[in-house]
């Protein structure tokens, strides 16, 4: 394996799958939204327990404005894995279409 081949995008590291490297590419960006999405998630939900150990009011206050937005964040999610799957399913339906068509014998 070569050094370059780590270095590759996404679209011409799956030339060789079948399938379109757009698709490929498209389904990347997503799984890395969602991945940084999820990070932040994290983030939140640690930073909404550390308020709640403290007991503070100013703290627990901040706690709603927090939840909101993970709350938010989760519909994100949820929006981007329902693009995903539309995604996937077209790309299927494409290949399955393309894989079934007989060539014209004129």
């Amino acid at each position: 394996m070569n050094s370059d081949s780590s270095r590759r995008s996404p679209a011409t590291e799956y030339d060789g799958v079948d399938g379109d490297p757009v698709v490929w590419a498209a389904v990347d960006e997503s799984l890395r939204e969602v991945q940084s999405m999820l990070d932040r998630n994290r983030r939140l939900i640690e930073e909404v327990n550390e308020n709640q150990q403290t007991r503070l009011r100013h703290n627990m206050v901040k706690n709603v404005s927090l939840i909101q937005e993970l709350n938010g964040n989760i519909s994100k999610v949820l929006s981007l894995y329902s693009d995903l799957n539309s995604t996937f399913s077209a790309a299927f339906q494409n290949h399955h279409s393309a894989a079934n068509v007989t060539p014209d014998k004129s």
